[in-house]
């Protein structure tokens, strides 16, 4: 550790999507450092990421937060990837006798919004994932919107442009203490001491601990952990011409990665904060339940990995300032969605922290700051979670 002070208008907690997001669009405005606990950025939950684009996903605020961000990702600032962030995938919801009418609900949900969208069955739904089992799977929901996203471009082109416009990443730099002064926030690290008018807590499943550091109330944030793995497929089987397949009762699903197979029993196990690895009970079951469902055989795991996903009570993020805490602000509690909200909420987040009104691709969805902010009714009574 160094005894080095360095002064920014803006210090960010947490290098991962949100933290890397915000200080994207915050970078123009003012100094910003970004200050991450690992040797590298990511690596607890963005870094385990396969994320999929899902317009539909989540509640309300979430879908706005979806849309705000599309034309990004579709269009991101030249240079900012080499690569496409989002590239055509397509996601088949799939249902056995006794889900048939889970699947016509989401159907009819659904189906006024999204173009495309289709029932299918019989040869169809064999034509679109030939390792379906018919004798089991009898209907499918087929979304032909649903797109990948390349979170290794997309992260580090937030990164990358956060430093074009003078912003700086610290690795190493676990927070060891947070004070407040008439001067503002001073954040000690391991890399050394920080000090900025405006700290934003962007620390992921950390964020209830970070807050407890600065006298923050709790958000009531519970970490969750997901388990996925790779698997090969069958001679003769293309993955990366399929869809993702997820089952209607989502505690399973499938998606094609690089020539193989992700698979995952979509499990949402309360954790503390921790670097998660994959339990073999939590993978015994996901081969079970793919393996039963359609004519698919792991094997043998290419690779197996866990990450925490951290949600409050009503699965929205927490996205404002504190209340009588002058300068410390919340963004946190992004969930399964951090990856696809991510441009909408950085956008969010960056306008909030320096005071001005959401912007216009956020409010035009329908959004309001009050959507995200610490006193809604849900966080009235949260509390710190401890296993």
């Amino acid at each position: 550790m160094t005894n080095t002070i360095q002064h920014a208008d803006f210090l960010i907690i947490g290098a991962g999507m949100a933290g890397a997001s915000c200080a994207y669009f915050l970078a123009p405005h003012g100094s910003v450092i970004l200050l991450e606990r690992e040797d590298q950025p990511g690596y607890h939950t963005t870094g385990r990421s396969a994320a999929l684009y899902i317009e539909s996903y989540g509640n309300a605020a979430i879908r706005a937060l979806n849309r705000a961000g599309k034309p990004f990702f579709l269009n991101p600032p030249k240079g900012f990837a080499q690569d496409p962030i989002l590239t055509p995938r397509g996601s088949l919801t799939i249902a056995e006798a006794d889900q048939v009418d889970a699947l016509e609900a989401a159907y009819a949900e659904q189906a006024a919004t999204i173009k495309g969208l289709e029932i299918v069955e019989g040869q169809r739904l064999l034509d679109l994932f030939p390792a379906i089992d018919p004798e089991k799977t009898v209907r499918g929901l087929y979304d032909p919107n649903d797109m990948d996203m390349d979170v290794h471009a997309l992260h580090w082109g937030f990164i990358r442009g956060m430093r074009d416009k003078g912003g700086k990443l610290v690795t190493d730099a676990d927070v060891r203490g947070l004070t407040r002064s008439p001067d503002g926030w001073s954040v000690e690290t391991r890399a050394g001491t920080f000090t900025a008018p405006v700290v934003i807590n962007a620390a992921g499943a950390w964020a209830d601990e970070i807050g407890k550091m600065a006298g923050a109330k709790p958000i009531g944030l519970v970490p969750k952990r997901r388990t996925a793995f790779t698997f090969d497929p069958p001679e003769g089987l293309d993955p990366d011409k399929l869809p993702a397949v997820v089952n209607v009762n989502e505690d399973w699903y499938v998606k094609p990665e690089a020539g193989r197979f992700m698979g995952s029993p979509a499990d949402e196990t309360p954790s503390l904060p921790t670097d998660a690895q994959p339990e073999d009970l939590d993978l015994a079951i996901a081969v079970d339940r793919i393996e039963n469902a359609t004519t698919l055989k792991v094997g043998r795991f290419h690779s197996r990995w866990a990450g925490l996903r951290s949600f409050v009570s009503d699965k929205t993020p927490v996205v404002g300032f504190e209340p009588g805490l002058e300068g410390f602000f919340w963004l946190a509690g992004q969930g399964g969605y951090g990856i696809q909200t991510s441009a909408g909420l950085g956008m969010t987040s960056a306008a909030l922290a320096r005071g001005a009104a959401l912007p216009e691709e956020v409010s035009s969805q329908g959004l309001k700051a009050s959507d995200l902010a610490l006193d809604r009714p849900a966080l009235a009574n949260a509390v710190y979670f401890t296993g």
